[in-house]
């Protein structure tokens, strides 16, 4: 036999899930999430290993979702001494490197900017050869003084020459230990986005390393050798060393891991995910059994990139959420929450604070807690809190469907016990089977993927053979990250005709397949 165990870190639980190879579940725990993410991880891990009893030499895989890199954003926190260098002087000194990101973030990660020559046009001309001259200059400047580099070129998604003899050259100076994020492996067309999402990328590196060393420690005290994956943004999961290559993709990947858990779990792949936690609600959309996709420019601790992220609404409403009843008898629900502490603040748990969970205990549609220290609360009152918790979630519905037409819902999430078996909307109300750890039980089932998203000349090998082309680079991306090559499929497409760039266009491909068998040694 071989197990798998599957983790998935959010804002107030970490759940554990570990199953066997036809993915039933075995054992299941949520643990309070802790303060620095990993020690929740390891307590989650070992209460779902001892509560399965299974051989722990035949647990061969392990998934993680994790907030570590999303936290270190946010929190300002165990970033990186990073360098920026922008491949593109003359054409780009008038904006330069991290504008508009906030002053606190860009104090950390702007200390060392450079903009040196080079670049290319949007049909792959080169704008000015790259200085190399210069980059080496570079280099030995800060050698020794940084821990990885960022490194964009304009158009680089067109045309990558520049930025790949730049990381030619740093490695040559700085030796091939020092980690450099290249920004056509990270964005799309956008220089300054691209440039902030490859900047945060360079940042997070050593948070992603120090994460993915300390669960392969802690999983081997346990007498665990099982090879080790991260979930990333889009559903599906990465190897460790391509997690430590591309981190940035580990951002997101918590609510994704849940819609694709509801996919799993609910045997539909078209419908609308409700995620209810301890502290929001996220909803999603499953497009063929995986989280669609947003086309905006996402913000990350206030820094505006445009690498792919999930299509989702957060909305303040969860398990722990505050309820507050004003004098004049005006109620708001949220956006604060209790978060963890729920069960020692709530007041159906010997708490001082009212929350949502106490109202669905009080209204008698949950048999949890202890009823009798809410039974003094005012049935119309409840009822009006319990609408208003309904018509958020139902607004938030609205908001992520493309037509009027009524959807499936699947509920999930530990919190989604807030919500009742109708609403509007919805066609129907899905409430699968372990529901309460969908998130990590996504990350368990999930499959390795590879993404591209570039823009092609049609002019060099003609459409046909640029399309093979595109396909191929994300098959071959999925290989790099784990997939078995034999089980790669290309299960999403696209192309975008770019008529102002001349004979180009922009091809979106993602190509996934299950976890190659090979047994790490």
């Amino acid at each position: 036999m071989s197990y798998r165990i599957g983790i998935d870190v959010g804002g107030t639980h970490t759940d554990a899930v570990l199953l066997d190879r036809d993915y039933r579940v075995l054992a299941q725990t949520k643990s309070s999430t802790t303060q620095d993410v990993s020690t929740g991880i390891y307590e989650a891990m070992r209460e779902v290993i001892t509560q399965a009893g299974v051989p722990r030499e035949q647990i061969t895989y392990a998934m993680l979702g994790t907030t570590h890199c999303t936290n270190a954003i946010v929190e300002r926190k165990r970033l990186n001494e990073i360098a920026v260098i922008r491949i593109g002087a003359p054409a780009t000194l008038a904006i330069k490197p991290l504008i508009g990101v906030p002053e606190d973030l860009r104090a950390h990660l702007g200390k060392r900017v450079y903009v040196i020559r080079g670049g290319h046009e949007f049909d792959g001309r080169e704008i000015v050869k790259l200085d190399e001259e210069e980059l080496y200059r570079i280099a030995q400047e800060i050698k020794g003084k940084v821990d990885s580099v960022a490194v964009s070129s304009v158009f680089s998604p067109v045309s990558k020459d520049h930025e790949l003899r730049a990381a030619e050259i740093l490695r040559e100076v700085l030796g091939v230990e020092t980690p450099i994020s290249l920004s056509y492996e990270i964005g799309s067309v956008g220089l300054l986005e691209r440039e902030n999402a490859t900047i945060l990328n360079a940042a997070i590196v050593t948070v992603a390393k120090t994460t993915a060393y300390g669960f392969m420690d802690a999983l081997k005290a346990e007498g665990v050798n099982a090879r080790v994956f991260f979930g990333q943004n889009d559903g599906t999961l990465m190897s460790i060393e391509y997690a430590i290559k591309y981190p940035i993709l580990t951002i997101g990947c918590g609510p994704t891991n849940s819609i694709r858990g509801a996919s799993y779990l609910s045997g539909l792949a078209n419908a609308l995910v409700v995620d209810v936690g301890g502290t929001t609600t996220d909803i999603g959309v499953l497009v063929n059994s995986f989280p669609r996709e947003s086309s905006l420019a996402v913000e990350i601790g206030g820094a505006r990139t445009n690498f792919r992220m999930p299509d989702l609404i957060s909305i303040g409403l969860g398990g722990g959420t505050i309820v507050r009843i004003q004098e004049d008898g005006q109620i708001t629900v949220g956006p604060d929450s209790v978060g963890y502490q729920l069960p020692q603040k709530g007041l159906a748990f010997g708490g001082d604070t009212l929350t949502t969970t106490d109202v669905v205990i009080a209204l008698g549609k949950v048999n949890i807690g202890d009823r009798e220290k809410v039974a003094h609360l005012d049935k119309d009152l409840l009822d009006r809190v319990y609408n208003r918790i309904v018509e958020m979630a139902e607004e938030a519905i609205d908001k992520m469907k493309t037509s009027a037409d009524p959807v499936p819902v699947i509920l999930v999430g530990g919190g989604s016990i807030l919500l009742p078996d109708e609403l509007k909307g919805a066609s129907q109300i899905i409430r699968p089977e372990n529901f309460g750890v969908a998130n990590a039980i996504g990350a368990a089932i999930a499959q390795i993927s590879g993404q591209i998203d570039r823009v092609f000349s049609l002019d060099e090998v003609g459409r046909e053979k640029t399309l093979e082309t595109a396909k191929q680079m994300a098959i071959d991306e999925a290989i790099s990250a784990g997939a078995e090559p034999a089980t790669i499929e290309i299960v999403e497409f696209e192309d975008i005709p770019l008529s102002y760039l001349g004979n180009a266009t922009r091809i979106r491909v993602k190509a996934a397949g299950t976890l190659a068998t090979a047994v790490e040694v």
